[in-house]
């Protein structure tokens, strides 16, 4: 079943908020990001770096490790009314036109 953004965020937003504690702080919610992109830097270099996994470690996966990536941005977003369909159409704007010419298109013939 594919989502939207806003299904996602709402979806989170009901999670969250059956729970006292609500959403964390924004430094806490940053410390939390930095923590899940170090756990997907550690999953990207035991599946395509030099550092495999030892056999007593725990199995894991990049797609777990970017779904909690972007359960974490997701939270990061609510918490600042940040609606992220629209984040994602700025920073698409931006890429479009100051990125335009930045690389070397496909043949499209």
């Amino acid at each position: 079943m594919e989502k939207s953004i806003a299904e996602m965020q709402r979806e989170v937003d009901q999670y969250i908020s059956q729970f006292k504690e609500g959403y964390f702080s924004p430094l806490a919610m940053l410390a939390r990001m930095s923590e899940e992109v170090g756990e997907l830097a550690r999953e990207v270099n035991h599946e395509f770096g030099e550092k495999p996994k030892k056999s007593s470690e725990v199995a894991n996966s990049i797609e777990l490790e970017l779904g909690d990536i972007l359960f974490i941005t997701i939270c990061f977003a609510n918490s600042l009314g940040i609606d992220l369909a629209e984040a994602h159409d700025k920073v698409m704007h931006k890429f479009n036109t100051r990125d335009a010419n930045r690389w070397t298109p496909k043949n499209t013939d």
